[in-house]
């Protein structure tokens, strides 16, 4: 299924780089290199990849944030798997934020990695394949409007200003009021992993509730379920639905 699919590897440590190669070759994708961020974008903009691996720590004055947010920029939805070799939550949001699909931090097993490249190109060529359904009529509930066709939230009349992934989430969970969901269905139903770091839903639900809450310190909202994941409750005597 993935036989030839090209894959761009950004990496200054030629350790790192042959070894993810190596893996990924042996997995039938191939693979074009890059150690800086210019190459990088020149080498996206010449071979089109499927997907780019990119670390986050670059030489050159160009960062794996600056090449993935120009790779947005310049070249659409092309699939992003972040490289880093800190386990700073800030780093691993920033680089969420910017457009990438994934994040792998150092060190990691390469087994691994071929395994999430090759979750995050089935999920995106599902999603190309897909029919896209009619458009449903928008989400309501304490004073939040979720538009899923024009992927526009507003709050008491005020557009709030959501990344793709707080939308998704904020979409889940308007739908299911009431319902305790566990941080591992999230994942899987939100990102489309089946296994990954659950501190990414923790973050993007702190995120959210900074945007969606009157107060976030105190959230009202998407309540914490303990030992289990998050409940969005609407308020009382409200209860989410369409519009």
């Amino acid at each position: 299924m993935y036989t030839a699919a090209p894959v761009l590897v950004v990496d200054d440590d030629p350790t790192v780089a042959e070894v993810v190669t190596r893996y990924l070759e042996r997995a039938g994708f191939a693979v074009t290199r890059a150690a800086d961020g210019p190459t990088a974008l020149a080498r996206a903009a010449e071979e089109r990849p499927a997907l780019v691996v990119l670390d986050l720590m670059l030489p050159g004055g160009v960062d794996g944030l600056e090449v993935c947010r120009r790779l947005r920029r310049d070249h659409g939805p092309v699939p992003v798997i972040m490289l880093t070799a800190r386990g700073d939550e800030d780093d691993r949001v920033l680089g969420l934020e910017v457009g990438a699909d994934d994040y792998v931090t150092k060190p990691f097993s390469p087994r691994e990695l071929v395994l999430r490249v090759e979750s995050v190109l089935r999920r995106v060529r599902a999603a190309a394949a897909a029919v896209p359904p009619p458009p449903a009529p928008p989400l309501r509930a304490a004073g939040l409007t979720l538009d899923t066709a024009a992927r526009r939230v507003t709050k008491d009349g005020v557009e709030l200003a959501l990344t793709v992934r707080e939308f998704d989430l904020l979409a889940f969970l308007l739908r299911q009021p009431g319902r305790a969901l566990g941080r591992e269905e999230l994942m899987r139903e939100v990102w489309g992993w089946e296994f990954g770091d659950l501190s990414t839903v923790t973050v993007h639900v702190r995120r959210l509730r900074a945007k969606v809450e009157d107060d976030p310190a105190r959230p009202r909202l998407i309540q914490t379920v303990w030992g289990v994941g998050y409940r969005f409750a609407a308020g009382p005597g409200e209860a989410a639905g369409r519009a």
